[in-house]
């Protein structure tokens, strides 16, 4: 087990890559975002880790030379919206059959489920752009978008917005964290700041199941009238 917590620890992956951290986590999101065995690479927090240690203070506490924080800043979204783009295609491509296969350690049959109940929930737009900030799901929503027959270039719109919203939200937050906190306490921080974005983000998602829900109360009944769920009649 100690193998798969390494691979879900960011830091572990920047100081195995060492002079390579900013080309490996330009990787590394492509991956996420485009093959559906990246959803067990970390995401949200790489990329707030690697905002960190584009800090040369903090990168010399795990000795690694400080990422590159202007190519992040470029490299990172262009690779998030071309990953997704590619998972897009093979959805489109081969359709259901990229889902055809038994569950396994690194497939499961839930997460694609769990991708197209988001994308019937939300439609379109907003599921592309919300799924980016929930993990698994913004792996699994680019093929099952190409399944589901979304237009290349309608998802294509609204996958540039979602992954540069995504990815330099995560790295900001990460680079203010590096210069404000103890290099030696940093480890602490990661976590708790992934934390605080996805729960901004999970707002949106909120609002728009309780109106939803809220919609569906509202409801005509075939007599004509409104149907509220509690009411006897």
């Amino acid at each position: 087990m100690d193998w798969l917590l390494n691979l879900l620890d960011p830091t572990w992956w920047l100081t195995i890559l060492g002079a390579f951290a900013t080309i490996g986590v330009l990787a590394i999101i492509f991956a996420e975002t485009g093959l559906l065995l990246g959803f067990f690479l970390p995401g949200d927090s790489l990329l707030v880790a690697a905002g960190i240690f584009s800090s040369a203070s903090v990168a010399a506490g795990i000795g690694i030379e400080p990422l590159s924080f202007p190519l992040l800043l470029v490299g990172t979204p262009l690779c998030a919206v071309a990953g997704a783009q590619l998972g897009h295609f093979l959805g489109v491509r081969f359709g259901r059959k990229m889902f055809d296969k038994p569950d396994s350690r690194l497939f499961k049959r839930e997460h694609v489920l769990r991708a197209e109940e988001f994308f019937e929930k939300f439609g379109p737009a907003k599921a592309v752009i919300l799924a980016r900030f929930v993990p698994i799901v913004r792996t699994f929503m680019n093929p099952v978008a190409g399944v589901l027959e979304m237009p290349s270039r309608r998802f294509l719109l609204w996958n540039s917005v979602g992954g540069v919203v995504w990815v330099e939200s995560m790295l900001l937050l990460g680079h203010f964290l590096g210069g404000q906190v103890d290099p030696k306490q940093i480890d602490k921080y990661i976590l708790p700041g992934v934390f605080v974005i996805v729960l901004i983000s999970l707002i949106p998602i909120i609002v728009e199941v309780v109106k939803k829900r809220r919609q569906v109360k509202r409801l005509p009944e075939p007599n004509g009238k409104h149907h509220r769920v509690g009411d006897p009649f």
